[in-house]
């Protein structure tokens, strides 16, 4: 069970066997702090650049967006109300955009970050990118679907 205090600090109720509730420390100003420090970084990126800047207008905007995406995965906190699918798949990217992505963030997560907020970024992160990825390469038509399969095809015909 997740619970948040005054300072805006998520704890979680622990699982069986352990201690204390966990408390990675993730509140508003932090996911905050990420997202400009990350943003900033990935704007300037020779591979994500390009990308961010012919997608992006209203920075403001957009980090408000983000900072409202962050806080309803790691806090729970509903804020954001969009379709991050629909958004990433009119976009020239794929995996070599993923990995950039991921490695980046891993890096401003590390430096901005105690190790117990990190794990649950970066868990995040990677659920995430894995999603998006695998979503638009199926959206995209480069992963077959379960009929398109031709042993699934046969099978069905038996």
């Amino acid at each position: 069970m997740r619970t948040m205090n005054q300072a805006g600090n998520v704890s979680v109720s622990p699982t069986a066997g352990e201690g204390a509730p966990f408390d990675p420390g993730i509140n508003e100003a932090m996911i905050e702090g990420l997202v400009r420090a990350f943003y900033g970084r990935a704007r300037l990126d020779p591979l994500l650049g390009p990308v961010f800047e012919a997608a992006v207008t209203d920075w403001e905007a957009h980090i408000g967006r983000l900072c409202a995406f962050w806080s309803s995965i790691t806090l729970k906190s509903g804020r954001y109300r969009g379709e991050p699918m629909a958004a990433h798949v009119p976009l020239p990217i794929d995996s070599p955009h993923f990995e950039r992505w991921l490695e980046l963030f891993a890096d401003t997560v590390e430096k901005m970050c105690l190790p117990a907020a990190a794990a649950v970024f970066m868990g995040r992160a990677n659920q995430i990118a894995d999603s998006l990825e695998l979503g638009m390469a199926a959206k995209r038509g480069e992963i077959k679907s379960a009929v398109d399969r031709p042993i699934r095809a046969e099978r069905a015909r038996a």
